[in-house]
């Protein structure tokens, strides 16, 4: 078995100085990684991680490897990962498999690489190591104490699992944390999102109709990351309640057959498939662009815009040109893939600080309870509450402290209108 297998190790020096970079603004990580360089609570343990390979990932590697993990890892999307930091993670001891630019079957190879280190706490982005798992090596899953998800995609594919009484090892959620989809979804993702878009394209987002598909917390984030560069926000919805906030937020909601014709600029952020499809990719207007902010490359009908096509070219990195047979042009970023990671750098380290605070604590939190009831848990409060609490200290903000006539009132009903 290789034990690590990267674009080019010569880039490692390269990869060190990003790590530095975000370990400098991942505050609350270093403290974990105090706490575990001290007690070594992964002493021995073999995790094995699907994760976006950056370099905040790459910090986050160091902790678990400060707590006495041996880790194998690989990527969560064939263009996402950065390859200075990978090969900075193989000269740091790490089993690393990952590239960018992977195809399908290199994809799964690296996560069979993972697998085969036969790991007894998985990490996962989007629920592909978990899911091969089960689907090729389910006699490994008597001895995994237990796992992390950390995308909304891969929780509901993992509650999926739980519910056709498929799911063989126990699951904790990070996606649902509070520190993590209130910042990293909405902050990151936001941002992110319009930093890939530009550094793809480089065109102006003020007074284009840019069309938001999905309104959950990354949609939330997007929506508002760019009205503030002076885009008019249109939202598609499928979800009633969500497409309300939306209006009361501000922003124009219809379905996507009207903002077809609208659009200057449209980004799906779903977790579904097919949401852009060629009934909309036929009523969009000349130089239209298309760009997917959610986990997989389903989101955009990749098939119908080929179908719908003469001819298509690279224009510029991460930006494909597509002639229709109507002969309009269709701008296709990062081939439909995460935008923000394929195009730009992913979230900002200051967010993934939190997202991998939780990923860090729930390892270890597994780490000490065992195997549990198979199923998809929700991150403990008390993790929760920990990581907002180390970040508020991290950043300088000091808060209230309830009394105790305060905590005596809140759990008593005695005391009513005065």
């Amino acid at each position: 078995m290789q034990r690590f297998k990267v674009k080019d190790l010569n880039l490692a020096s390269k990869g060190h100085l990003q790590i530095e970079w975000a370990s400098m603004h991942m505050p609350v990580l270093q403290k974990i990684k105090q706490k575990f360089t001290a007690k070594k609570p992964l002493e021995n343990l073999k995790i094995g991680a699907c994760l976006h390979v950056t370099k905040e990932t790459a910090v986050l590697m160091d902790v678990l490897k400060s707590g006495g993990a041996e880790i194998a890892l690989c990527g969560s999307n064939p263009l996402s990962t950065q390859d200075e930091v990978a090969a900075a993670l193989a000269e740091n001891g790490i089993h690393v498999y990952a590239w960018r630019g992977e195809n399908s079957q290199e994809y799964y190879w690296c996560i069979d690489q993972v697998i085969r280190h036969e790991p007894e706490i998985t990490m996962d982005d989007g629920a592909d190591l978990v899911t091969r798992i089960h689907q090729k090596n389910a006699q490994l899953t008597d001895k995994i104490r237990g796992g992390t998800e950390e995308t909304t995609t891969g929780v509901q594919r993992l509650k999926a699992m739980e519910k056709a009484g498929t799911l063989k090892y126990a699951i904790i959620a990070v996606n649902n944390a509070y520190t993590k989809y209130l910042f990293d979804n909405r902050y990151g993702t936001g941002q992110s999102t319009i930093d890939g878009i530009l550094r793809a394209t480089n065109v102006l987002l003020a007074g284009k109709n840019f069309v938001v598909c999905g309104y959950g917390w990354c949609g939330r984030g997007l929506a508002l990351r760019a009205k503030g560069m002076g885009a008019h926000v249109i939202v598609t919805e499928v979800n009633p309640l969500r497409a309300l906030e939306a209006v009361m937020d501000g922003f124009r909601v219809m379905p996507m057959e009207e903002a077809a014709e609208e659009g200057d600029i449209f980004v799906t952020t779903t977790g579904n498939i097919s949401v852009i499809r060629k009934e909309h990719m036929e009523k969009m207007k000349n130089g239209a662009i298309l760009a997917n902010s959610g986990h997989f490359n389903v989101e955009i009908n990749l098939k119908d815009l080929e179908e719908l096509s003469v001819k298509k070219r690279t224009i510029r990195p991460n930006l494909e040109e597509f002639i229709l047979k109507n002969e309009k042009k269709l701008y296709l970023l990062s081939e439909g893939r995460l935008v923000n990671l394929a195009s730009a750098e992913g979230h900002p380290s200051e967010v993934m600080d939190m997202s991998f605070a939780n990923q860090a604590l729930c390892v270890e939190y597994l780490a000490k309870h065992g195997r549990m009831t198979p199923k998809v848990y929700a991150v403990p409060k008390q993790i929760d509450e920990t990581v907002a609490r180390l970040k508020l200290e991290a950043i300088g903000v000091k808060i209230d402290q309830l009394t105790e006539e305060q905590k005596h009132y809140l759990s008593s009903w005695e005391m009513g209108t005065v």
